[in-house]
C-alpha cells in the first residue's frame, strides 16, 4: 500500500525535479489519452499532496489543468535521466518528457479537471493530513467525538485521517494505548485520559518520520536499544516486546486489525456500542438476525508477498528560497527567517536507501511500496543492498 508520507515525498521530488518545466506529455497505455493531450506542451506550474493523493498542476490561468492521483496499492511516479529511460509498461498512463529528465505514472487513478470542478470536489472529501500546515486537529477532534463509529475505524478513514494506512494504524493506536474497538465519541482530551491528543501526536510523528526515511520505522530509539533493531511494534508480530502478551487480530471494514490488549486495554463499558430501548415487535415479524461481531484471535505473523540535508546559513537568499519552494514550504522572510524554516523541515532520507533498508530487513517490496521509484529503480537499490 502507498501510505501518505510516500506520496508527500513524490510531491516534494517533483517539486525539485519537475515544477517550472514544460513537458511533452503522451499516454502510452492511452488510458490518460484526453489529460495527456490536455497538459502537453503546458508549464508544470505546481504539485500538492493530500493524504494518499496527489494534485499536479499544468499551465495557469483559463489553460489550467488540475491532474489528480491515486495511487492504490502499488502505483509509482518515478523520475530518470533520459538516458537511463526504461520502457514503459502496461500500466504507464503518463510520460513526460524534456529537459533531459523523463517521467512514468502508474497509478489506479489519474484523471483530469479544473479547481473549481475536480480539485474542491475530491479535497472537499479529505480530512487532516498530518504532513501539512493546514491540518487543523481541532475540526477533526469534532469529526471523531461525534463518531459512534470505532476509533480502528477513523483512523483509516480518508475523511478523517487523512494519510495513515493499516500499518500505521496498528502502530498510532499501539503507542497511544488505545484499543482499535474503542468508539471515537468514547475518547476524551482531560489529563486523566488524553486519548485523542495522543493518537493525534503520534499519527504526526510517525508520519513525520516516514516521510524523512522513506519507510515506516515506528519503533523509538531508547526502545530499540531494550527490544533490539524492530521497525514495527506489533503489525504482523506474534507477541508484543513491551509485555509479553500475545497479539491478537481481527478484521475492522474489512483490512485486520491489531492489538495488545494488555498496553491497549479496552474497558468494559465500551465492549459495545450502547443499545436503544428496544421496540416491540409485530407478531408475524421475524426477529433480526444479531449483527456479528468480529472475532479476535491469537495473530500469527504472515509472510508478506506483498542523505538528509541541513539547511546551510552560507546559502544566498534565491538558494535558500528555491529549497524551500522545492519542500513545499513558504518563501517568504528575510535570510535569518529562510534558514531557520529551511533547518525546522524533517531531513528527506533518500529512496534508494529506505528501499536498500526494507531489502536488508527481509521485508518484499509489497509490504511498504515507494511511489517515488519505478520498480526498476527499486529491484536496483535491493540488489545492491545484498551485495
Amino acid at each position: 500500500m502507498v501510505e501518505g508520507h510516500s506520496v508527500h515525498r513524490v510531491a516534494t521530488r517533483h517539486r525539485s525535479k519537475l515544477v517550472g518545466k514544460t513537458f511533452r506529455a503522451s499516454s502510452p497505455n492511452a488510458r490518460f489519452a484526453e489529460g495527456a493531450a490536455l497538459i502537453d506542451g503546458k508549464e508544470f506550474a505546481g504539485i500538492e499532496a493530500v493524504g494518499k493523493n496527489l494534485f499536479a498542476w499544468f499551465g495557469s490561468g483559463a489553460d489550467e489543468v488540475c491532474v489528480h492521483v491515486h495511487f492504490g496499492m502499488a502505483g509509482n511516479w518515478a523520475v530518470f535521466d533520459a538516458a537511463d529511460e526504461p520502457e514503459t509498461t502496461a500500466t504507464t498512463r503518463l510520460r513526460l518528457a524534456g529537459h533531459g529528465v523523463v517521467s512514468h505514472l502508474s497509478a489506479m487513478t489519474v484523471a483530469h479537471g479544473t479547481r473549481d470542478g475536480l480539485y474542491a470536489e475530491k479535497r472537499r472529501k479529505l480530512g487532516e493530513d498530518p504532513l501539512r500546515d493546514d491540518a487543523d486537529p481541532e475540526r477533526l477532534w469534532g469529526k471523531v467525538a461525534a463518531s459512534k463509529k470505532s476509533i480502528g475505524a477513523l483512523v483509516m478513514d480518508q475523511s478523517c485521517f487523512t494519510g495513515p494506512g493499516n500499518i500505521y494504524r496498528a502502530e498510532i493506536l499501539f503507542k497511544a494505548g488505545v484499543h482499535p474497538d474503542r468508539p471515537g465519541n468514547s475518547l476524551s482530551r482531560d489529563e486523566c485520559d488524553p486519548a485523542f491528543d495522543l493518537i493525534w501526536h503520534h499519527t504526526v510523528e510517525l508520519l513525520k518520520r516516514g516521510y524523512a526515511t522513506g519507510s515506516i520505522l515506528t519503533v523509538d530509539k531508547e526502545d530499540e536499544r531494550k527490544y533490539g533493531q524492530i521497525r514495527r511494534y506489533i503489525y504482523n508480530k506474534a507477541k508484543c516486546p513491551k509485555c509479553g502478551s500475545r497479539v491478537v487480530s481481527w478484521d475492522i471494514a474489512a483490512r485486520t486489525a491489531y492489538a495488545c490488549e494488555t498496553c491497549q486495554p479496552k474497558r468494559a463499558a465500551e465492549e459495545a456500542p450502547a443499545t436503544p430501548a428496544k421496540k416491540r415487535r409485530p407478531a408475524d415479524e421475524a426477529p433480526k438476525p444479531a449483527a456479528k461481531r468480529a472475532k479476535k484471535k491469537a495473530h500469527v505473523p504472515f509472510l508478506s508477498h506483498c542523505a538528509p540535508e541541513a539547511a546551510d546559513s552560507r546559502k544566498t537568499v534565491p538558494e535558500l528560497r528555491a529549497a524551500l519552494k522545492a519542500r513545499g514550504a513558504a518563501t517568504s522572510g528575510l535570510k535569518a527567517d529562510l534558514v531557520a524554516r529551511l533547518a525546522a523541515l524533517p531531513p528527506m532520507r533518500a529512496a534508494e536507501d529506505a528501499a536498500a533498508d526494507k531489502a536488508r530487513a527481509g521485508e518484499n517490496m509489497a509490504v511498504e511500496h515507494v511511489a517515488e521509484l519505478h520498480p526498476t529503480q527499486t529491484r536496483a537499490a535491493r540488489r545492491a543492498a545484498r551485495e
